[in-house]
């Protein structure tokens, strides 16, 4: 495989082998098991060391994925009402079953934990939007607008925060001393043209609302660092509907979010830790 100009292009990169990876699955759509060991091969790591970070992330898959990723929340809460049925239904529909993508690599389907919005389950998300009281008789609706790419034009979306870290040193990345939307928000820094400073984002989830030192155009992308190792974030796959990077932070408690980089464009997603099927 091709790995050899992604090997230099971060040969450098303090936190190369994660770059080195998100190219992967960016070029891919996952990580290939020949991949992998010409990364371990290529930057002198084990083989161990290379999947231990490809398994962690979630953000990286060791499977092809489909076109379109559908989630059903399992947790306790979207359990008591219902969520076990709407996702036998998801799996009867489909005919594959959780971590398996249909034969026309046109779905995925997945189960998580937990969504944090337990009031408001039980919880379906497709490609990064989310659907709340999702019953048994909505699920084929819902099915047939993933493939037709209708998920993208905007729902409910359940109000709740995300308490986020860097994900290369890990350094809480949430500040009490500014609050946005009425919550601590998250801090880092931005860069775009000559412009370099402070970025707050609101940690509402499905909130846009920013603050920033330097004002960003519309339209413009910036890049993101971690303000305590100051290591740019950089996502696994660019945004799905702009093209631009994503930026990806981790979730307390087990999970992703990504947003996207591009001002203007609205494209988010929350991955959070798969549950068993």
């Amino acid at each position: 495989m091709g790995i050899q100009p992604l090997l230099d292009k971060h040969a450098r990169d303090r936190f190369g082998l994660m770059s080195i990876l998100g190219d992967i699955q960016a070029k891919y759509g996952f990580l290939p098991a020949d991949a992998l060991r010409a990364v371990a091969e290529g930057t002198g790591r084990s083989l161990v060391d290379v999947y231990a970070v490809a398994t962690f992330y979630r953000a990286f898959s060791l499977k092809p994925r489909g076109k379109h990723l559908c989630s059903v929340c399992v947790g306790t809460a979207c359990h008591v009402r219902g969520s076990r049925l709407v996702a036998g239904e998801v799996r009867n529909r489909l005919g594959v079953g959780p971590g398996e993508t249909t034969a026309d690599r046109e779905l995925t389907f997945e189960t998580v934990n937990c969504l944090g919005a337990c009031a408001l389950g039980p919880i379906v998300v497709i490609d990064g939007r989310t659907f709340s009281n999702v019953g048994v008789r909505g699920v084929r609706g819902l099915l047939a607008r993933a493939r037709n790419g209708e998920a993208a034009g905007g729902f409910d979306r359940p109000t709740f925060t995300v308490d986020v870290s860097c994900p290369c040193c890990n350094h809480s990345l949430m500040t009490t001393e500014h609050l946005i939307d009425g919550h601590p928000s998250i801090h880092v820094t931005a860069s775009f043209g000559l412009e370099h400073g402070w970025l707050r984002l609101s940690a509402v989830y499905g909130s846009y609302t920013i603050e920033s030192e330097h004002e960003i155009p519309m339209d413009v992308e910036a890049s993101f660092f971690c303000p305590h190792c100051h290591s740019e974030l950089v996502g696994a796959s660019p945004c799905p509907e702009c093209g631009a990077g994503m930026v990806p932070m981790l979730v307390r408690g087990g999970g992703v979010v990504q947003v996207c980089g591009r001002r203007g464009c609205k494209s988010h997603r929350l991955d959070i830790g798969r549950a068993s099927p």
